[in-house]
């Protein structure tokens, strides 16, 4: 990784509602002579930024401001090549985050983002994993609530297992939310919504390209609309990026044992709050196909709003894990603040400090959370108050 940069970490997007709530975590939890940099389109919105951060966190290193857009190629190589970290916030990363991502896997610069767009990441390990690989360079998607407490919580379960077994395992999902999306949360999602297409073309260009782990099974488990008391309601198969990385790390971490089925599921307390919500997002689908009504639904909510810090500190996450290999059982939970703005903010934040400074296996391309930081990052969000513990611990 290259030492001789003009800045450990660059948090680009600084300026918008995500990025804000970044920088506000990276100056609270900044170590001693951190070199940082807070770059976006707007020079005097980074120097509003920059005065808030200096009255909330004296004691905490001045960060430079740099100006750079998502479509200045120029400016974006020049971003990359002075950062050791690049952090962006700058999302729908399918328009936004191509430019930069090339200039760090040519850079031989780390890049983290916090998307949950599986076409994004998928045409990212096409374009630009070799160029990284080549460069030195480490591509780490989903650094936000997609995709860290579930791998990293996958990746604690199956070290509470024996090893070179067979493993299965279930994540179960709840949040408890007031509904209320950033800007650039709803802008994303109902992108994605528009391009179910281009999202399984990509994907289907990239399971032909990418080669299986040699010898060992990674699968999917076998997907079940089903009622489980225990959990709290009904189990909902959920079909989010983060299953997908969870797998992709199992592939690339020998841990993970020869034979690893992975399942995602939401927890929902009645049935009927299961088909309303598919409902909705199935009439969102629609309308989001089509370039008129999309039109009007990304007139609801611009980017760079988002929720109060009162919505905020009520809203939370848990995902409960079920896994079970060796013939024992074991049930972990994950479980922190509100998903998407407070703790995502902290897990990239976390994340940028991990790559920067950790020591870390040597590794390079696109990679998972848990391929490029595992324990490392696991560590850093214990001590920064995310919690993962063992509900019931390995029994026959």
């Amino acid at each position: 990784m290259p030492t001789e940069r003009s800045y450990d970490i660059a948090l680009f997007g600084a300026s918008g509602y995500t990025g804000r709530l970044t920088a506000q975590y990276l100056a609270a939890n900044a170590p001693t002579g951190l070199r940082w940099a807070l770059v976006g389109r707007s020079l005097s919105r980074l120097e509003t930024i920059a005065d808030e951060l200096a009255a909330d966190h004296p004691e905490a290193p001045a960060p430079d401001l740099l100006q750079a857009d998502a479509d200045d190629s120029g400016a974006l190589n020049a971003l990359a090549e002075a950062a050791r970290v690049v952090a962006s916030t700058v999302g729908p990363y399918i328009h936004c985050g191509g430019r930069l991502v090339a200039a760090c896997a040519a850079a031989g610069t780390t890049y983290c983002d916090i998307t949950g767009e599986p076409e994004f990441v998928d045409r990212t390990w096409r374009l630009h994993h070799t160029e990284a690989e080549r460069s030195g360079g480490r591509l780490v998607h989903c650094c936000g609530y997609d995709s860290i407490p579930h791998d990293l919580g996958a990746y604690f379960t199956i070290a509470q297992l024996p090893e070179g077994v067979p493993l299965a395992l279930n994540g179960y999902v709840r949040v408890g939310s007031t509904g209320v999306l950033s800007g650039g949360s709803y802008q994303t999602a109902i992108t994605m919504l528009s391009r179910a297409r281009s999202t399984a073309a990509e994907a289907k260009r990239r399971k032909a390209a990418e080669a299986p782990p040699a010898g060992r099974s990674i699968k999917p488990a076998k997907r079940a609309l089903r009622r489980q008391p225990t959990l709290g309601g009904w189990t909902v198969p959920l079909p989010t990026i983060d299953g997908v990385i969870v797998l992709r790390s199992a592939a690339a971490v020998e841990r993970y044992g020869p034979d690893f089925s992975y399942g995602h599921h939401i927890v929902a307390k009645r049935l009927s709050s299961v088909v309303a919500a598919g409902a909705a997002v199935g009439t969102m689908a629609t309308m989001a196909a089509l370039p008129p009504t999309r039109k009007l639904l990304l007139k609801l909510k611009a980017a760079g709003e988002g929720p109060s810090k009162e919505v905020r500190e009520r809203n939370w996450f848990k995902v409960i894990f079920v896994g079970e290999g060796g013939g024992m059982r074991v049930v972990t939970e994950v479980a922190g603040g509100d998903p998407g703005t407070t703790e995502t903010s902290k897990m990239l934040g976390q994340s940028a400090l991990c790559l920067a400074f950790d020591d870390l296996p040597h590794a390079a391309g696109q990679l998972t959370p848990v391929a490029a930081m595992g324990d490392m990052l696991l560590k850093r969000l214990q001590q920064a108050g995310t919690t993962f513990q063992v509900l019931e611990a390995p029994r026959p």
